[in-house]
Formats: C-alpha cells, structure tokens, sequence
C-alpha cells in the first residue's frame, strides 16, 4: 500500500503534518487493509490540488479495473463525468440515475459560448445572469458559457445581448445538472448596491493589495520566497498551486496571520507589520475552513463580526439584515452555525467576512466542497464587489473557479513560476506547443484546459529538477 500511493517517503511523518493530497493517500491506503469489496470515498478530492486528485483517480481506477465496486461522492461535476453510472440528487431527491453521457444529452444543442469586449467580462456576464431564457452563465477565462432554455437563439429578443456572436460548444455533465435542477437564480447580487462605495478616479489607479519581496522561512526551510505582486481594484487574483507549494503561507502573510520572514505586504496602502490593526479592519477574511462560532447562532455570529468590526450602532441592524436577505440565510437566524449545512456554512462565513465593506477580500478556497450552484451564487456575490472597486485575491483547487480570476499566479516550491491571465497561462504552457512528427514545425494545441494547463506546468518544474538530479 505504501508504494501503491507513494507514501514510503513519509512514514516517519506525522499524518497531520502531511499535505491534503499526501492525507487523502493515507486515508485511501487505510481502507484498502482489508482489501474490501466495496470502497466508499466521501468526496475525496475536496481541497486536493488538481494534480494530487489526477493521482487518487488513476489509483481508485485501477482499483475498479481489478474488480473493487467504487462508490465516489462529490459536488464536482467533472469527477462525476469520469464515473460509468451517476445518481444526480438536488435537495434530497434523485434527479437522474445512469449513464453521464445520457444526461448530457438532455442539453444538447443549447450550450454556447461568447466572446465578451475586452474587460467587460463581469458586465456582460451580469446581464446575461439575469435574462429569462438563460438557464447558466458562467465565465471560461475571456469566454462567458451560456446553457439556454431553447436551442433557437432567436427566442432571445434582449437588444442589450450579443446574441448573433453566440457559437455553439459541446455540452457538460455541469451544464446538464444546472439545467435539471432549475437552472441558476436570476436575481442580481445586491452586493451590487449595499457592497463597497466605489473609488475615485485617484483611487482606482493605486493597488489595494501589495506583495513585496514576501520570503518566510521556518528553520532551513523555504516555504516561500520572493513572492511580489500587486492587485488594483475591482481585480480579482489567483494564487493557484499544489498542496504544500507556498501559496497558502504567502497568503498568510498578506491577511496579516503570519509575520514574513522577509519583506513586507501592504493592504489598502497600510503596511501590515506596521500598522497591522487598521490594514485588517479594511480587509475582510474567509478561512478554507469553517473558523465561527459552532455553539452561536447564525444571527450571534453577525452581531459578534458587528461589534468586534465596531459598525455604528445605527447601522448594524440594517446591516444584517442586508446580509441576511443577500446570502440566502434568513430561514437559518437562529440556528447554531454548527449545524448548518457545508454550503450555508460557507454562506455565513462570507456574510461575515463582507459585514463591514471592506475594501479588500481576501478568500481560501471560498467554495470547497459546494454545490455548482451554490458556487455560482458566491460568483455572483465576489463579481458585483468586484464592480464596486473591492480587490479579491482567492486561493482554489477548483480549476473552473480559477477562471474567474483576472490574473493568476501559479505558486509551486515557494516561488511563483507561471503568472498571466487565465488564457495566457493555457496559452503558454508546456502543452499549448508541440513539434509535429513529420517537419518538426510547432503547432497550437486547441482548448487546453486550466486544469491541464496547471499540470503541465508543475509537471515541467519536476521533470527539469530530476535532470539537474
């Protein structure tokens, strides 16, 4: 089992001192002792970085191809793409049973994609969000998803929309699930109006998120170095890398919960090692994981955020109650947070992250472990902020949520080795050339995804260390 999962190297380590993807190895390699016949996997590739999930697929796959029935739960719909039969459930119900491929089927011709101008992105992406007739909008890097009621474009009257530029593109198990349980909600964010007043022209030009130089070390080792970068407002940007890469220590250091070894990290033009205490009151902070107050109740928890972020009285009732209506939590008030479900957990942790407007947002892997549409209800939310000049800078494994991002920088052994926008990085990366066979000429490898775009990339690291090796 150690050398099925890889795991001889690390039997001297303590298991919570291993990396996610290296613990969910130990935890597949636990239940194998038995050799079962049945192996139950409860959503597995949560907080696994996209090369560590390829890993556990290859691992359980080869496992079902010697005989082992596999049962694999999870919220992404592209890992339940890769299973040979689906139960698809929505609110306790079971929406569909089979094959994946027979569900695609159900969107079939209405799945298109459109070029939007060049920075209106978010813009265009709200106004189809909130159009009759569009079951999904999304964005793919410089390209917005749509997946329609009807096929006939035609049906679609909106003079506002760019109808005549839309092309059709092969359908998903996402897109089919979303239309099957009723599609995304059209009513626009209200962070829209209630979020961050917006900047002045001066404003707008000068970063609210500041890297510079950042090097932390612990002991004799580097856990990162040399990590710079700048984020203007209304941007959002990706720090993207394996388990154990550095990105989640650099962004430590720019919420203010770990001092850097080296340089210095700047949030609204404040400096965080001098003046730490009001750089975080205009910074607003989602852990990865769930960090309130299990034993209070939903509306404690805000009036606690209220009163430590020190709103004026006058406006905390109002206050809550925006953050209340907004994120769906009004039915919840007065349940203790623990009992809440994972998305409504989720839910209240960015109510009262954004509870105080603040300028900057910082969020750890936000939606790990979601449902698709309750992770589109937090784009929704992040892109109208975004819309009022709030800079976002988001850590994730989840490749599709990556694609949200302006700008990304891929963070592997401590250094940035790849940054750009979502389309420059697949554009670039090892897999986008290739010399063909016959003259040796390069030729562009068509829609390469984020996701393999990542790979390709660590992977390229790896393979130039073991030469130097």
């Amino acid at each position: 089992l150690l050398t099925f999962t890889d795991l001889h190297p690390f039997t001297k380590r303590l298991a919570g001192k291993l990396s996610g993807g290296m613990k969910q190895k130990l935890g597949l390699a636990c239940a194998l002792l038995t050799t079962p016949r049945l192996l139950l996997l409860d959503e597995p590739g949560v907080g696994v970085d996209p090369l560590s999930r390829r890993e556990l697929w290859r691992m359980v796959a080869g496992l079902a191809g010697d005989g082992m029935s596999v049962l694999w739960s999870t919220a992404y719909m592209d890992e339940a793409e890769r299973c040979a039969h689906v139960l698809m459930l929505d609110q306790g119900k079971l929406v569909y049973q089979g094959p994946p491929a027979t569900f695609i089927r159900r969107v079939a011709g209405r799945v298109f994609c459109l070029v939007p101008p060049q920075g209106e992105a978010r813009a265009t992406l709200a106004l189809w969000q909130q159009q009759p007739g569009v079951r999904d909008a999304l964005i793919q890097g410089s390209r917005i998803r749509l997946v329609l009621e009807h096929a006939d474009t035609s049906r679609l009257t909106n003079p506002h929309l760019a109808i005549a530029s839309l092309f059709p593109v092969p359908p998903r198990l996402e897109d089919a699930y979303i239309d099957a349980v009723g599609g995304m909600d059209l009513r626009p964010s209200s962070f829209a109006e209630n979020g961050s007043p917006a900047l002045s022209t001066s404003d707008a030009a000068a970063p609210l998120i500041r890297a510079a130089g950042l090097t932390k070390v612990f002991g004799t080792f580097v856990a990162a170095k040399d990590i710079s970068f700048e984020v203007l407002p209304g941007r959002i940007f990706g720090l993207l890398g394996p388990n154990g890469a550095g990105k989640s220590t650099t962004f430590r250091m720019l919420c203010g919960l770990s001092r850097p070894t080296q340089g210095a990290c700047f949030v609204a033009g404040m400096n965080l090692l001098t003046a730490a205490g009001a750089a975080r009151a205009r910074l607003g902070y989602m852990a990865q994981k769930f960090s309130l107050y299990g034993d209070l109740t939903v509306m404690q928890n805000l009036r606690l955020m209220a009163d430590l972020y020190d709103l004026p009285r006058e406006q905390v009732h109002k206050r809550l109650e925006e953050q209340v209506e907004t994120l769906d939590l009004t039915a919840f008030c007065k349940v203790k947070a623990n009992l809440l479900p994972l998305g409504h957990k989720q839910r209240l942790a960015m109510a009262c992250a954004t509870l105080h407007k603040p300028a900057v947002l910082f969020l750890d892997e936000p939606t790990s472990g979601v449902d698709p549409r309750t992770r589109r209800e937090f784009w929704k939310h992040i892109n109208a902020m975004t819309r009022n000049g709030v800079a976002v800078l988001v850590t994730t494994h989840f490749m599709e949520e990556a694609e949200y991002c302006d700008e990304i920088a891929l963070v592997f052994q401590g250094a940035i080795i790849a940054r750009g926008t979502p389309d420059e990085l697949k554009a670039h990366c090892p897999l986008a050339k290739k010399p063909t066979p016959a003259h040796g000429a390069v030729t562009s490898t068509p829609d390469i995804t984020l996701e393999e775009a990542f790979i390709a990339y660590i992977e390229q690291v790896n393979q130039k260390d073991n030469g130097a090796a």
